[in-house]
């Protein structure tokens, strides 16, 4: 799998995938394409390497990750909550998952990262703290703190009860 065919024939099977994970990384449905675009061009630079990965998907994913918080790190772009579209298949509820997706654009970068990786993606407490760069105490303990932020979110925005507005 190393001719630029193959390449193509990746990226064009999997861009919607990067698509989804990137609106939940960058928490804007108009950044996100671009995020995908940088991460794709990455891959194909280092097309014969992640072509050879035991999983291009783990391997594209590390990618897109990476650039997200590189760009969150330069500052290039601005880190005000958006409302997002829902990348998924639309819930039953539809206040909850507005909520709930602006909720989780307001947890910092790495720490709204290791959410999307741990819960979206199902990925293991290891292969978070390995794609990361750092302990898997720091995945478990950011990821609990960030959920129970979440909780907060959702009760005070009270859906779970239906007396919310």
């Amino acid at each position: 799998m190393r001719s630029y065919g193959e390449f193509e024939e990746y990226a064009l099977a999997r861009q919607r995938w990067l698509y989804h994970t990137a609106v939940l990384l960058c928490g804007d449905p108009h950044r996100a394409p671009d995020l995908v675009q940088t991460t794709l061009v990455k891959l194909l630079r280092h097309w014969s390497r992640a072509a050879r990965a035991d999983s291009v998907d783990a391997y594209a994913r590390t990618v897109l990750t990476r650039t997200f918080l590189a760009e969150q790190r330069r500052g290039l772009l601005s880190r005000r909550a958006h409302a997002i579209e829902d990348p998924a298949p639309a819930a039953d509820d539809p206040e909850l998952r507005l909520t709930l997706l602006a909720a989780l654009a307001e947890l910092p970068p790495k720490a709204r990262a290791m959410v999307i990786l741990r819960y979206w993606e199902d990925l293991s407490v290891a292969e978070v703290a390995s794609l990361m760069r750092c302990s898997e105490s720091t995945v478990k303990s950011q990821c609990s703190r960030s959920l129970a932020r979440l909780r907060t979110r959702l009760k005070d925005a009270e859906l779970f009860t239906g007396q919310g507005s």
